[in-house]
């Protein structure tokens, strides 16, 4: 007979460890080359003191010469607060009953919840992944009722919730927490549920947010390779300061390898992952085309497939912004967490829980994170890369 506490029981014993493994390991071929670690987790913060000099007393002399002189070595302290990562699922209550007696039924039902629940925080994670934690997605172009067109539809989905916001991340009270309800990826138009909007409520120019996310997210790739300052620190050190080429134009081996010396020479580490838009990966295989030359493919972790550039591999994501590419030392990354995914249990130990009014129980899964790039100036990205 299935009950809530068997329910409960199959939640914490068998699906935590699917739903966690699925997540850090299937959810994003970039996601899965960072470890994940509880180090240098101090209460909410990740605080960790990163070494940008070398302590001296290296050197070549007499036999009765003075030795080199050593030197304290200096260090930056890297602080970022956790972010609060939620995963919810949702179950009726006349679901659970009319499965109560068919074990096989109520497993298909929280089979098919685990991967609905999957298949958004992957989208979502791997939106972060790209994002600078503000939690902006696309910016305001033109708005006309519940029809607004922005300059990209890439993180836009069926079903999420949006707010307008502005500058600041405050969001306009007219259109807050709306419901997408169709995404047209050729005009880059979304279309919103609720009343409809004009440009005296949310004027053009203005950002779309991930509901309730707004200054909440990871820290990705946008914020490491902003101008603005990271972790705390600003830019005017040389080990802040990542690799960066605008207007690259036609793709082109030269231009590759040539980022790629230039970060290692500077760094003293070494690219190891190469992620792109769909359209820069087009082009470079194009490239080689054109030149008769096939690049090899090879498989990297998590079972995911990459084209080789010279044995590093090269992935193509969704959310990579178009005409870009970047050029990193996954080593470099971490993800502090807290702890790794766990259900949110109550005061009685149970993770079920009846939504107050409703005939409905939901479980929500969380985890406390946030990614760190410990030497950004041992990244590089190259942008208005011509796509194919």
């Amino acid at each position: 007979m299935v009950t809530l506490q068997t329910a409960d029981n199959v939640l914490k014993s068998f699906y935590l460890n699917a739903v966690t493994d699925a997540l850090n390991m299937q959810a994003n071929p970039l996601l899965t080359q960072f470890q994940r670690t509880s180090a240098n987790v101090v209460g909410k913060d990740v605080k960790k003191a990163i070494r940008y000099s070398i302590c001296g007393g290296i050197g070549a002399g007499t036999e009765t010469g003075e030795l080199p002189s050593a030197s304290d070595s200096e260090y930056l302290q890297f602080t970022s607060t956790l972010k609060n990562l939620y995963g919810t699922i949702e179950i009726s209550d006349k679901a659970i009953r009319a499965s109560g007696s068919n074990e096989g039924s109520f497993v298909n039902l929280l089979n098919e919840e685990m991967q609905s629940l999957i298949k958004s925080a992957s989208f979502n994670f791997g939106r972060m992944l790209f994002g600078d934690g503000t939690g902006k997605i696309a910016t305001v172009s033109a708005v006309d009722g519940n029809v607004v067109k922005v300059d990209s539809v890439a993180g836009f989905v069926e079903g999420m919730r949006i707010s307008f916001c502005n500058y600041s991340g405050a969001e306009y009270s007219s259109a807050k927490n709306r419901k997408v309800t169709m995404v047209d990826r050729v005009q880059k138009v979304i279309r919103f549920d609720g009343t409809g909007i004009t440009s005296s409520d949310v004027p053009v120019g203005a950002f779309v947010c991930i509901a309730g996310s707004t200054g909440n997210e990871l820290t990705g790739l946008a914020a490491l390779f902003s101008e603005n300052e990271i972790y705390g620190v600003d830019r005017t050190y040389s080990v802040m300061k990542p690799y960066m080429v605008d207007e690259v134009g036609d793709i082109s081996e030269s231009a590759i390898q040539t980022a790629i010396d230039t970060i290692e020479e500077q760094s003293g580490g070494k690219v190891n992952f190469i992620v792109c838009s769909w359209g820069v990966r087009r082009a470079l295989l194009e490239y080689y085309k054109q030149n008769q030359t096939q690049l090899a493919t090879m498989e990297i972790e998590g079972g995911f497939k990459a084209i080789s550039f010279n044995g590093i591999p090269v992935v193509a994501d969704r959310f990579c912004p178009a005409g870009t590419m970047y050029l990193l030392n996954t080593n470099d990354f971490k993800i502090h967490q807290l702890c790794d995914w766990q259900w949110l249990e109550g005061e009685d130990g149970k993770i079920l829980k009846q939504v107050p009014g409703k005939p409905v129980y939901t479980a929500t899964l969380v985890k406390y994170a946030d990614l760190m790039c410990e030497n950004p100036s041992g990244q590089g990205m190259l942008s208005g890369i011509t796509e194919a």
